[in-house]
């Protein structure tokens, strides 16, 4: 708090010298160069035949995309919405080379590469960054609805020497509606479609004054699920998840702006695991008797109790900008809380049945706060610089408990409930029948780069961070009163020991660098080659009440680009080779764990793979021959495999390929923009994504394999009343192409797994407006 109010008091005396006289004259000359670059920009922009120019901030600072030397692939709002997704997990369905497990943890995956555990001092290899703010906290994304996106930057291979978190394989980052001063603005849209899909979003800009401005969006989202709970009469894999976010931004000045915003968002749905084969017989032959059979397609169960997962998100954050100089100076401070509740049943049947594990549940909540600063200079010059400083503190906690009979029904002959359970979140000789885990993750790292403008077509740009990292976790047992839950107390079967050490801590410094010489052939033509290290923190981690920590994790990264604009700017290609190898490739795989009577449970360990390499090729090109028509697409193949992975010693996974991590992956989107009379606009969009085969297990085990698939989206609309209204129909998955995920051999409860709404068509129809 002291800190926090420090730098408010700073930046309040630093606006004020600001607005003193002695920087009238300055502001004057400021204010014409603003006028100016933003006449060039409409006249630019007045020319329809040229492609829109891209701006990023890969290297936190704007910069058109051409002239970037890292792989970047651009995602704008309006391609977003086109597409019909409502997700930022969606991501994955437009961008190449971007997987996402919703399973073992769920996190994002770029060029095959991405750790998803369940351990909590984990990092994530590809890091979600939202409006300059690293969403990091476990099973969370940090964005729950698509709403006032104005565009998403997806940066392949390690990112964090300007980023100041560990992101070894990548970052998405999305930049979300600013305000606008001057301008009340507002938008909004509504969908309906089958399976009784709702989507409702709106966005409103409120002026207030002449110095600040307030921007406001709301989503509400919903469908119907796509398999049936045969007990309960409910629907399996509904969702529904509503949110709000707020801008308030302040130009006190014109070299001072301040933005304060805040979010909020809630998911839940009600997936849970289904059977598809290797159930036991009798459960087979029951699971028939209820008109359910088990296959690669199945989405249906009888479980007594109705699985579900809750996560709602929130926060804060304040930037501050202003220039010093010329220089920009840039504080980001916020604070981010997060809840993730699951229960997850494992019996497929009525409880008075067959009772595998009915009582499955975790509640995990996350507190973290970050600091960040940096000091950049002006482009242009010889010599260009950004040198700064972050900060980040995350904290959670999980309490979680399974209790079950591993087979037998809840009740005897006689309707009497059953007097033990086994208890696999016990632990031997200690009280309690709930695990409670604790961790905290703490990031301290200064980064900065330096870019020589050595000739008009020659730079070389050199970057590095310095991290110093420390995990601590702890695991203990507490009480939850069982009664509330079940109505009576039954005596608890602990079904493993308890962890020789109980709580552990992994420090750990490390350099991460990069160089980017780039040559320039013209003003729309660039090559260039990037040499990058990245490192992910040690962890401690707890399986089966195993204590087992595993090491640091570390990259070395090439790359090979090409980058040209043709024809005026009507055509754009882009085109990389890339070659990642790991060191201490932070990897999980299915391991067995104590179940009581004998049996195993199999779950998600998280150990070190000796060595790891992923290397392919990537392009995007855009062309638009006419002003009314825009053809896009992006490729990427990927051969992603583990060069030595010898898990405990007795397993071999060397030369197997990375879970998630398809050859090829490709795009194609086609937009049609076209005006029908003065106020009468129609516009069509149209897109293919293709994915091969891949594995979802470590080992590439047969049950895991997902088949090629491709999806095709489509979209017309109709633009009325000088286009302030929108009116068109949908189509999602056009082809009904079916996909699974989450493929999982569950101990004695054979080979099951998660379905996907988006694995089946969708029609309906929408209406859009502005003012």
């Amino acid at each position: 708090m002291y800190r926090f109010v420090s730098r408010i008091t700073f930046l309040c005396g630093v606006s004020l010298y600001y607005l003193s006289p002695a920087f009238a004259e300055q502001n004057i000359i400021q204010n014409n160069e603003k006028v100016s670059q933003s006449k060039d920009n409409t006249e630019n922009k007045a020319d329809s035949k040229q492609l829109d120019a891209i701006t990023v901030t890969a290297e936190r600072r704007s910069e058109n995309n051409q002239r970037v030397p890292i792989s970047v692939l651009h995602l704008d709002g309006k391609t977003i919405a086109n597409a019909g997704y409502k997700d930022l997990t969606d991501l994955q369905y437009l961008a190449p080379g971007v997987q996402y497990d919703p399973t073992q943890g769920a996190a994002f995956q770029i060029r095959g590469v991405g750790s998803e555990s369940f351990d909590f001092s984990n990092a994530k290899s590809v890091s979600v960054v939202v409006d300059d703010v690293v969403m990091d906290a476990q099973r969370a994304n940090g964005l729950i609805g698509l709403v006032d996106i104005n565009n998403v930057d997806i940066m392949m291979g390690p990112q964090g020497t300007l980023f100041g978190m560990n992101s070894t394989s990548g970052v998405i980052s999305v930049t979300t509606g600013k305000p606008k001063l001057g301008k009340l603005s507002g938008n909004g849209s509504f969908s309906y479609g089958e399976h009784n899909e709702r989507i409702i979003n709106g966005t409103m800009n409120i002026p207030i004054g002449k110095i600040a401005a307030l921007r406001v969006s709301a989503f509400d989202n919903a469908q119907d699920g796509y398999g049936h709970n045969v007990t309960l009469h409910k629907l399996v894999g509904s969702t529904h998840e509503y949110g709000t976010r707020a801008k308030l931004y302040i130009e006190p000045a014109y070299n001072l702006d301040i933005t304060l915003a805040g979010d909020y968002a809630h998911h839940w749905d009600s997936s849970v695991r289904t059977p598809v084969a290797d159930q036991p017989s009798a459960v087979t032959e029951m699971l028939h008797g209820w008109g359910i059979y088990p296959n690669a397609k199945n989405a249906d169960t009888a479980d007594s109790f109705l699985g579900k997962i809750e996560r709602e998100e929130w926060g804060s954050s304040l930037h501050v900008h202003t220039k010093l100089g010329n220089n920009d100076l840039t504080f980001i401070s916020a604070y981010r809380g997060s809840l993730y509740n699951n229960a997850t049943p494992v019996d497929f049947l009525p409880s008075d049945q067959y009772a595998f594990i009915p009582y499955n549940y975790g509640h995990l909540t996350t507190k973290k706060i970050s600091e960040e600063i940096h000091f950049s200079s002006p482009k242009g010059h010889f010599l260009e610089y950004l040198v700064g400083g972050f900060y980040n503190r995350l904290e959670a906690k999980q309490t979680q408990y399974g209790w079950g009979t591993y087979g037998a029904p809840l009740v005897d002959t006689n309707g009497n409930s059953v007097s033990s359970l086994y208890c696999t979140s016990c632990a031997i000789g200690k009280d309690g029948n709930t695990s409670l885990f604790k961790s905290r993750n703490e990031s301290l790292a200064a980064f900065g780069q330096l870019k020589f403008n050595i000739l008009k077509s020659f730079t070389l740009a050199i970057s590095g961070r310095y991290t110093h990292d420390r995990n601590s976790q702890s695991l203990n047992y507490v009480t939850t009163d069982p009664v509330q839950i079940m109505g009576y107390t039954p005596t608890f079967i602990p079904t493993s020991a308890p962890p020789i050490y109980n709580y552990g801590v992994k420090r750990g410094q490390n350099f991460s660098g990069r160089i980017s010489p780039e040559y320039h052939f013209n003003a729309d033509t660039m090559a260039y080659f990037t040499f990058s290290t990245g490192y992910k923190p040690a962890g401690i981690a707890f399986v089966g009440n195993k204590y087992d920590p595993y090491r640091s994790e570390k990259v070395k990264s090439y790359e090979l680009g090409f980058k040209s604009e043709w024809f005026r700017h009507r055509l754009r290609f882009n085109f990389d080779l890339f070659r990642e190898d790991f060191t201490d490739f932070q990897a999980t795989v299915l391991t067995n764990i104590p179940a009581g009577a004998g049996g195993w449970l199999q779950t998600t360990a998280i150990g070190n793979a000796g060595g790891l390499r992923s290397q392919g090729v990537e392009g995007n090109i855009a062309f638009k021959p006419i002003s009314s028509l825009t053809l896009s697409g992006a490729a990427t193949y990927t051969d992603a495999y583990f060069t030595d992975y010898h898990y405990n010693k007795t397993t071999d996974y060397t030369h197997t390929r990375l879970t998630n991590a398809p050859r090829f992956s490709g795009n194609v989107f086609v937009d049609y923009d076209h005006d029908i009379a003065p106020d009468l606009g129609f516009r069509a969009h149209v897109d293919y994504s293709y994915r091969s085969t891949y594995w979802t297990v470590v080992g590439q085990p047969a049950y895991s394999r997902v088949p090629a698939h491709s999806l095709v989206n489509l979209r017309f609309s109709v633009m009325p009343l000088n286009k302030k209204i929108q009116v068109g129909v949908y189509v999602r998955n056009l082809f009904d192409k079916y996909f699974s995920t989450g493929w999982q051999q569950y101990g004695a409860m054979g080979l099951v797994h998660y379905t996907t709404p988006d694995a089946r068509r969708t029609v309906g129809g929408f209406v859009n407006f502005s003012f």
